[in-house]
């Protein structure tokens, strides 16, 4: 398996592929594999001939004061994740071979991108629409590959493919948990002992949800005031939010009468996390391909 850095490198090797009639399956990552990555590429590497895994620490979706110089990093790790998961190449650039010193071009998006992490992070789907295209326009794959974790990341993207009319499939996958329910993400390296105990808060506040919806509920407040009651028995739990809204527009709901999403961003000490499941009236939570809990 390759570890490719530049552009100019990649293409001819992308255009060699194509040459030969070859499918392409992305995986965008910041690197910093877990076993949820690992289930993305996994999944592209069954649906395509072959699969870049992109390892790049994107600096224009992090905003002032956020964790860009300590998120964590080990290329050794993530490279041996992938070949084990059947990558054919890792794209891992640096910034600077990214984004010209002088760049002043960006993807942005209205209405998808002002609730839920865009309410606090308001430059962060920018930078992630931005890095997203580009690496659209490097590798050209047929079908790129992203965790129902980042349910309104995911929301953006295909929303942005349809808009620009990039001919790409865009595939979600299930969210991947640890044996005890906690959504698997590079952050959670940041958690203490204390910490890590105190974050199943989340999934377990988010089952109480899940829960009402399942035995009837459909008043969106109720629901969302009994995610955050639990949330509040934790004392190291900060809420960011928890909001219920339309599983494809995000806009916040009233009443349960169409597919939802449910998610929440949670701060536990300094850690920021976000967790989410799907709802859809009268067929309740399809765990196989959704990310429910």
């Amino acid at each position: 398996m390759q570890i490719i850095k530049t552009v100019k490198e990649l293409r001819p090797i992308i255009q060699g592929w194509r040459r030969e009639g070859l499918s392409v399956g992305l995986v965008p990552t910041m690197g910093y594999l877990h076993a949820g990555h690992k289930s993305l590429i996994v999944k592209a590497v069954s649906e395509n001939d072959r699969v870049v895994v992109s390892d790049f620490v994107n600096p224009t979706q992090f905003g002032a004061n956020e964790d860009l110089s300590t998120y964590p990093r080990d290329l050794e790790r993530d490279a041996a994740v992938c070949e084990e998961a059947g990558a054919a190449l890792i794209f891992h650039p640096e910034p600077e071979e990214m984004y010209f010193p002088d760049n002043c071009t960006f993807v942005d998006m209205d209405s998808l991108t002002k609730g839920l992490c865009g309410k606090t992070r308001p430059t962060h789907f920018r930078g992630v629409c931005t890095v997203v295209s580009k690496l659209f326009h490097i590798v050209t794959p047929d079908r790129a590959y992203f965790g129902q974790k980042d349910a309104q990341q995911l929301a953006v993207i295909r929303r942005m493919v349809r808009d620009l009319n990039f001919g790409i499939s865009i595939v979600g996958c299930p969210i991947v948990r640890e044996p005890d329910g906690l959504a698997m993400s590079s952050r959670n390296a940041y958690l203490n002992a204390e910490e890590r105990k105190a974050a199943l808060i989340l999934h377990k506040s988010l089952a109480i949800g899940e829960k009402m919806l399942g035995d009837g509920e459909r008043d969106a407040a109720k629901v969302r005031e009994a995610i955050e009651k639990s949330l509040g028995t934790e004392p190291l739990a900060k809420v960011d939010y928890v909001e219920l809204v339309d599983a494809e527009t995000l806009e916040p709901v009233g009443r349960v009468e169409r597919p939802i999403l449910a998610a929440l961003a949670v701060y536990i000490g300094k850690t920021r996390l976000i967790d989410n499941f799907t709802f859809a009236e009268n067929a309740g939570c399809d765990k196989g391909e959704t990310g429910c809990i």
